[in-house]
């Protein structure tokens, strides 16, 4: 297990890139602490999978360094770097049986037929697949497959860092969630630094302890899960995480107010200073609610999705949506919406204005 530093990380693709366009990887500084649970979080394209290379060493980046408990591994090869891999599609010997599979890493380094059994026993009652142990794996379920894949990344004990590359990619969706806490819970039992890369919000939310955002090469926001729903950095993160994703409204600043069309909302605290750039309002649906009187819409659409309802509007040419758990208006009813001060915020070029507020101190 290891700490991982990433710094001052920059890649491109191109042998001699000259703007910030040409580069599939923005700048990076990051550290990820020994023993933690991590994902990469974003869409097809934003640099996830050439950051996850990086780290295991098929890719060299153009610029910066990586460094494994302080030592620098920039330039060290995949086998010099310690590391494990699982993939999107399992990779295991069909030929061989599941306690052979997960005993291969270990007996390739030469470990004692003792050590190999202790360790294959323990992660295979961890996977719950011990009563599989003597099956050839052509045999077995994809989910299966998977799990072994998984076992023989974990089956080490000395391992920097086990890296998951979109492993529940294959897996029909009714055993998803079943994966995805049995890897939670193998993250608590054997406390190895893991970094878990998918397009994929729930599979993220719930595996990691702290979730790296990234779109179109650069990372928008690094936090909690609770962190990224209740304050988005950038209306990126407010769109990809959350369903439905966060309101973002167009916005005018006049008086020190923010107003969208010629309703005032309220936000979270002052506006301080003269933004420019364009100006927008975000604020989560469940923090929206139909009242007495506030801003004037229309419901054009009601969605009961089982734990709650979703109410979405028009208001000044832009859709708005509500969760409500009571009641909800019928479609075409005319209403007034409400934001909730502490949560509604403002942001200017995507960014939370707070944020570009401490960036110039």
């Amino acid at each position: 297990m290891a700490k991982i530093t990433l710094s001052k990380l920059r890649h491109s693709y191109y042998p001699n890139p000259k703007s910030p366009s040409d580069y599939a990887l923005k700048e990076i500084d990051l550290d990820w602490k020994d023993g933690g649970a991590y994902a990469l979080l974003g869409p097809s394209g934003c640099g996830k999978s050439t950051l996850l290379n990086i780290i295991s060493g098929l890719l060299i980046p153009s610029e910066g360094r990586i460094l494994f408990d302080g030592d620098d591994v920039t330039e060290l090869t995949p086998d010099k770097r310690n590391i494990a891999q699982v993939f999107q599609f399992p990779v295991i010997y069909d030929t061989m049986t599941v306690y052979d599979n997960l005993a291969f890493p270990l007996r390739n380094r030469g470990r004692s037929e003792d050590v190999v059994h202790q360790r294959v026993t323990e992660i295979a009652e961890m996977l719950e697949i011990s009563d599989m142990l003597q099956t050839r794996a052509a045999s077995l379920s994809p989910d299966n497959k998977q799990k072994i894949s998984m076992g023989r990344g974990l089956v080490r004990e000395d391992v920097n860092v086990v890296m998951f590359d979109e492993p529940l990619t294959v897996i029909d969706p009714h055993l998803k969630w079943k994966l995805r806490s049995k890897l939670k819970e193998l993250h608590q039992r054997v406390n190895a630094t893991m970094i878990y890369v998918t397009h994929d919000q729930t599979e993220a939310l719930t595996f990691a302890d702290q979730v790296v955002v990234m779109q179109a090469g650069e990372v928008v926001q690094i936090g909690t899960p609770v962190e990224l729903f209740e304050r988005p950095a950038h209306t990126f993160v407010g769109h990809f995480i959350g369903s439905p994703g966060m309101n973002v409204l167009p916005c005018e600043l006049r008086n020190g107010a923010a107003y969208f069309g010629d309703t005032a909302i309220p936000l979270e605290g002052a506006i301080t200073g003269s933004p420019s750039g364009k100006t927008e309002i975000g604020v989560r649906p469940e923090f929206v609610s139909i009242a007495a009187q506030g801003l004037p819409a229309k419901v054009t659409k009601v969605s009961d999705v089982g734990k709650h309802i979703v109410v979405e509007c028009q208001a000044n040419g832009q859709r708005i949506s509500a969760v409500t758990h009571g009641s909800a208006p019928e479609k075409g009813a005319d209403v007034f919406l409400n934001f909730q001060q502490d949560q509604t915020r403002l942001y200017v070029d995507g960014w939370l204005a707070t944020q570009i507020q401490e960036a110039a101190v």
